[in-house]
């Protein structure tokens, strides 16, 4: 779930398809969802903040818990 934090109404394209996982909702993959799918493959593929590390680099760990888990990111220069 962190890429929410990199990608801009993350969660508003993804609805389309997390709308599922609640309860008593019926699956069926509509239209609405493969335009969804197809907006986060290419947000996730082409997002500018999530690139490879580099090993050479200093590398920051940072991490946040809360109740349901425990969520961490690597980091270089800023």
């Amino acid at each position: 779930m962190l890429h929410r934090w990199f990608i801009n109404n993350f969660s508003k394209t993804r609805y389309p398809i997390t709308y599922f996982q609640m309860k008593g909702n019926k699956f069926e993959w509509t239209e609405e969802c493969a335009t969804s799918f197809d907006q986060l493959k290419n947000l996730l593929t082409n997002a500018t903040d999530l690139k490879i590390m580099d090993p050479d680099k200093e590398l920051l760990v940072c991490t946040h818990a809360f109740k349901e888990g425990i969520h961490g990111v690597l980091m270089q220069e800023g």
